[in-house]
This record gives structure tokens, sequence and C-alpha cells, in this order.
């Protein structure tokens, strides 16, 4: 009985560390999206660039953050991606 409290024990302080750590993930990604998206806005806004805010665009700024707003403004101006 005591062997199966401590497994239980355990498993539950690793289910916690697990959760921890997929917020902390969650939290960089939307970090790096909501900064990634205010670059965009403020080139559009400023510099009139009409960058659409598709699926891809917000993907690409989630995962890329500052450096991939830049990635996606370079895109834009170069080839006339998004």
């Amino acid at each position: 009985m005591i062997l199966w409290e401590l497994f239980l024990i355990f498993v539950l302080i690793l289910l916690v560390i697990a959760i921890y750590h997929i917020f902390k993930a969650i939290k960089h990604l939307v970090v790096n999206s909501i900064l990634g998206l205010l670059v965009i806005f403020a080139a559009n806004f400023l510099f009139g660039l009409n960058i659409a805010y598709t699926w891809i665009v917000i993907l690409i700024c989630a995962i890329g953050g500052l450096v991939g707003a830049i990635i996606v403004i370079l895109l834009h101006l170069l080839f006339g991606f998004f």
C-alpha cells in the first residue's frame, strides 16, 4: 500500500513538472507572437506596407518573434510575399 502511494506521489510530481514546462513554452510563444505582430502592425502603420494578417504571418511571428516579423517584412519588400 505504501509503495503504491509513493509511486502515485512520484507520478504527480512528474505531472506538475511537465505542466510547468508546457506553460513556460506557451508563455514564450505568446510573448513572441505579440512582439512579432506589434512589429508587423508598426511596419504597416508607419511605412504603409499593407502586409495581410494571414495565418502564415501569425505562425511565423509566433515561432520567430521579432526575427520572424523582420523576415516577413523582408519577404514582403523583396519578393512581394504576404
